[in-house]
């Protein structure tokens, strides 16, 4: 009886010390959460034209100018630069985009943006951004928005299936840009 006693005790003791060693240590949440946006934004619909993965910075009482300096290149978000894919050829803004996945940049220019598609991919922040690598750069069109948005965020909307308008909002500015299919 000692025996299978102290067998039992020397088996709970090696299971529950062989679970504690594997347990698993995650992270504290981002504070700028990553967050995609999708045209068509139906769930349902799995036939995409074009969908963008990014981080949401909050303004937390800080300037948009501080966060996004005027005349330099921004990464469109926080943490990793965003990253847009377009399942077909499109039109971005007024130029021809093949589709793919590109990395989503811009330069604040009070109203004048200049929003700029990338073949760089997996890259953070705008640190080891390249010019030389730009597919395309386009000016975009900025209003003002009623509401501030305090975290930064980005959507599509459309009444057209082939036709959508990226919007990117931060405080009180709102970029857009046209989406179309080829």
């Amino acid at each position: 009886m000692k025996k299978i006693f102290l067998f039992v005790c020397i088996l709970g003791a090696t299971l529950f010390i062989n679970f504690d060693a594997q347990a698993q240590k995650f992270p504290k949440m981002d504070v700028s959460p990553m967050d995609a946006a999708a045209y068509p934004s139906n769930w349902r619909n799995a036939d995409k034209m074009v969908k963008v993965i990014y981080s949401r910075p909050q303004l937390k009482g800080r300037s948009l100018d501080k966060l996004a300096p005027e005349g330099k290149v921004w990464r469109t978000g926080a943490n990793e630069a965003p990253e847009i894919t377009f399942y077909s050829d499109v039109t971005f803004g007024d130029e021809e985009i093949s589709a793919g996945t590109y990395s989503l940049f811009t330069i604040p220019n009070g109203e004048n943006w200049t929003v700029i598609l990338s073949n760089q991919k997996n890259i953070w922040g705008s640190y080891f951004y390249n010019q030389e690598e730009d597919v395309v750069r386009i000016t975009a069109n900025v209003s003002s928005s009623e509401e501030p948005i305090e975290a930064f965020s980005i959507m599509f909307d459309g009444e057209e299936e082939d036709n959508t308008t990226m919007f990117l909002g931060w405080g009180n500015t709102v970029i857009s840009v046209p989406v179309s299919k080829k």
